[in-house]
């Protein structure tokens, strides 16, 4: 496989890995899959530094094969706020995804940046969210959307869209390059990093995992982490699980989920980065445990993945 280097990788003919280590809080991946006289390009980047400098990237071989197509993966915005970058294409997501899409637009976390959320919470946004700008971001919303799955081509390469969704958000998809052997997942694989259950339900999430073994990719581009082969998924499934009956047996016992998420031994996952997203996994295991659990809100979360972050720093030796 690629190295884990920034930058763009060619991972199949004519197929591309734009991949921006470490991957945690806004570092995601991309992809550009170029045809006859125009490309397809997967996800933009979470701000437009970050997509100017990707697409300056990809010049190379879109001067000669203009993006026509992008496809959003899923509405976070490290995966769709550059796509004012490239006017006049066709884009296409879940409809779950364009409604997600416009329920949390750049200005909300522009916004998001100046509010108090407590030191530790503000400590957390400013060093997850800090490094990115999103003032100047214009909302760009799909031109298209689809339910289920949509097949398509660009430039006479064919691609294969299946919504696997409601898993890490409302509308997540997959984009799958049969004649590649290439599968674009979108955050449905966080390779490295700890996934996060913005909406769930896990079991979603784990057959959409499935659903990747199924497709028997030669090569795996995650949202986040390395490339890697569909083999090198089976972590994150084993995290999905282990969040799950430890979420499970806690909230059985009476224990509120923001104590839960506390109490849970992470073992090996405790190398990961980005631990703190448990307090939001733990959450969105209560509400499929518990029926009448109350999901956390946005602000709420991000308050008490700081409180988490910083207990975990003054823990550590």
């Amino acid at each position: 496989m690629v190295a884990y280097e920034l930058g763009l990788h060619e991972v199949a003919d004519g197929v591309f890995a734009y991949l921006q280590p470490d991957g945690s809080w806004g570092y995601s991946n991309a992809g550009l899959a170029t045809g006859e006289g125009e490309s397809l390009l997967v996800d933009t980047l979470f701000d437009l530094s970050l997509t100017r400098a990707m697409l300056t990237a990809m010049e190379p071989y879109t001067t000669s094969c203009p993006i026509t197509t992008i496809v959003n993966t899923h509405a976070n915005g490290d995966h769709c706020h550059g796509n004012q970058l490239v006017p006049g294409a066709r884009v296409i997501a879940s409809a779950a995804t364009a409604a997600e899409m416009a329920e949390l637009p750049p200005s909300a976390l522009h916004a998001l940046k100046q509010l108090d959320l407590g030191e530790d919470g503000n400590r957390f946004v400013s060093e997850a969210f800090g490094p990115f700008r999103f003032d100047d971001i214009a909302f760009a919303p799909p031109t298209e959307t689809f339910s289920g799955h949509l097949e398509g081509e660009v430039g006479g390469r064919p691609f294969r869209l299946e919504e696997v969704g409601p898993a890490h958000t409302s509308g997540d998809v997959i984009v799958f390059l049969p004649d590649a052997g290439v599968v674009f997942t979108g955050d449905i694989c966080f390779i490295g990093s700890t996934p996060i259950i913005w909406r769930g339900p896990v079991g979603n999430w784990l057959r959409a995992c499935a659903r990747l073994r199924e497709l028997q990719p030669s090569v795996v581009v995650p949202g986040h982490g390395p490339v890697v082969s569909v083999d090198e998924i089976a972590p994150v499934e084993s995290y999905l699980r282990f969040v799950q009956a430890e979420a499970t047996q806690r909230a059985r016992a009476g224990m509120a989920s923001v104590e839960a998420a506390f109490d849970i031994d992470l073992g090996d996952y405790g190398a990961w980065s980005d631990t703190e997203r448990i307090v939001v996994n733990t959450d969105a295991v209560y509400a499929e445990a518990e029926p009448g659990h109350e999901r956390m809100d946005v602000l709420t979360m991000l308050s008490e993945m700081g409180r988490y972050r910083a207990t975990r720093k003054r823990s550590t030796p």
